[in-house]
């Protein structure tokens, strides 16, 4: 010790000696030790919770080149997954993925996950009995690139165009999904309307023909919903490729696998109804089909905008040919307008997906169906699927039959139903079925 310290404290005194020290001794060492234990668990933090690290971290100023995502939106097709369909436009400029063998996370400011921090002043469910059963799960940010694999663009196969979501096909979990990701373009609303349909999925709980939502990733850009993939993509992109030859895998459809798929859509359809819920989009495209060639009904993203955003139906020309009269004068959609649309969808399977109402013209429909006139009964349709057809389609809803007794109707006719293959003649023409189902000239679709 220095002569300081003795001239402080008797010799031996090493309290004394500490005590004049102290600042040396005891401060310094103190300070050290916790700096290299604060840079130790952020290290720890950094390498196996980057989320919560993200969240320590100062928001950055917002930027022309990159948007920051705050908040929070339902999957025709896996709206397929269009709003709602499986499989939707995609931009080239989106460079989230670089398909076809690998994920690339962005780093982006963290934001809140929607499903625990809804939006203050959004408005409560349109219905009572509809309550929530479960949210969606997390899948954790830091296991994607295990996570997924065999990343790839899906095909565009929707009528819609200028979607804010991309579609792609990915392996997780030892099984084929079908990953919805938010473009980099959408605003807020977009997000919103995201996140709160994987929600509204989520809470509709599982159904066996319904797409299965398999998890979302909601706290940090880009936000992916996961739904599992169906491989025959569309209903009516199936029934199309019916109508070729030897095509692979070879597609077939007779009369008993029509009652088969319309009563695992009619299934669904009842489940939604259940819920005081109606579908509103009851078509050919808002179904996809498994490569089992089970059915199951999509396009919900309609469902879920009536219901959180109390929103009417859009005045869509594309799907006025498969639309109740009611709706057409712009009544209020019941369970029998759903039923109407089942009619629909059943002559387009017994057409191998021809147009509803082809020769019509959507000026002229309503007065169409005022004259008390129908579909007609195609050339390979039984007569008691047509009679089902025509109940369906029938011009006042009290005419037509509850949806439990269609679902009768379709269990006793899947036992008589024929295994003879349906037969059409030639393929179908785009242009042609465009205009005939009502899209008209002046817009841009995709090509199935």
């Amino acid at each position: 010790m220095s002569s300081n310290s003795n001239s402080l404290c008797k010799q031996g005194d090493t309290v004394c000696e500490i005590r004049v020290y102290e600042q040396e001794v005891i401060v310094v060492p103190l300070l050290l030790l916790s700096s290299f234990l604060v840079v130790l668990v952020f290290i720890l933090l950094l390498h196996f919770c980057p989320e919560k690290v993200e969240r320590l971290r100062p928001r950055r100023q917002k930027s022309t080149s990159r948007r920051m995502l705050q908040g929070i939106d339902a999957p025709p097709g896996i709206d397929v997954l269009e709003h709602e369909s499986i499989a939707l436009d995609m931009p080239s400029s989106y460079s989230t993925f670089q398909p076809p063998n690998s994920f690339i996370t962005k780093t982006l400011s963290t934001t809140p996950s929607a499903f625990a921090n809804p939006p203050a002043a959004a408005p409560p469910p349109a219905r009572t009995s509809f309550t929530p059963v479960a949210q969606p799960r997390e899948l954790p940010r830091q296991r994607l690139p295990e996570s997924f694999n065999l990343v790839a663009p899906l095909p565009a196969t929707s009528l819609r165009s200028g979607s804010s979501v991309s579609l792609y096909r990915a392996r997780m979990e030892n099984r084929n999904v079908v990953l919805r990701v938010l473009n980099d373009s959408a605003d807020a609303t977009e997000r919103h309307g995201f996140l709160g349909f994987a929600s509204f999925l989520s809470q509709l709980g599982p159904h066996p023909f319904l797409p299965e939502l398999l998890g979302v990733v909601s706290l940090r850009a880009p936000l992916v919903t996961v739904v599992e993939e169906l491989e025959n993509l569309d209903l009516l992109s199936y029934l199309w490729r019916c109508r070729q030859n030897n095509v692979d895998p070879p597609c077939e459809m007779t009369e008993r696998r029509i009652f088969t798929m319309a009563k695992q859509v009619a299934s669904a359809l009842e489940f939604l109804h259940s819920k005081d819920l109606l579908h509103g989009n009851v078509r050919a495209h808002s179904v996809l089909v498994s490569g089992q060639l089970t059915a199951k009904l999509w396009g919900l993203h309609g469902v879920y905008t009536r219901k959180d955003q109390k929103a009417t139906q859009k005045d869509d020309p594309g799907m006025k040919k498969w639309q109740a009269p009611e709706v057409l004068v712009k009544k209020s959609a019941t369970q029998s307008s759903d039923v109407w649309s089942f009619g629909v969808l059943l002559y387009e399977m017994a057409t191998l997906g021809e147009a509803p109402f082809a020769e019509i013209s959507v000026n002229e429909l309503l007065q169409f169906h005022q004259r008390g006139k129908s579909l007609k009964k195609p050339a390979s349709c039984s007569n008691a699927l047509y009679a089902l057809i025509k109940s369906c389609c029938q011009w006042k809803e009290q005419d037509r039959p509850l949806l439990a007794e269609v679902s009768r109707k379709l269990v006793s006719g899947e036992k008589g139903a024929s295994d003879r293959v349906l037969k059409a003649p030639g393929a179908i023409n785009i242009e042609q079925y465009l205009q005939e189902a009502g899209y008209g000239e002046t817009n841009s679709y995709t090509v199935f």
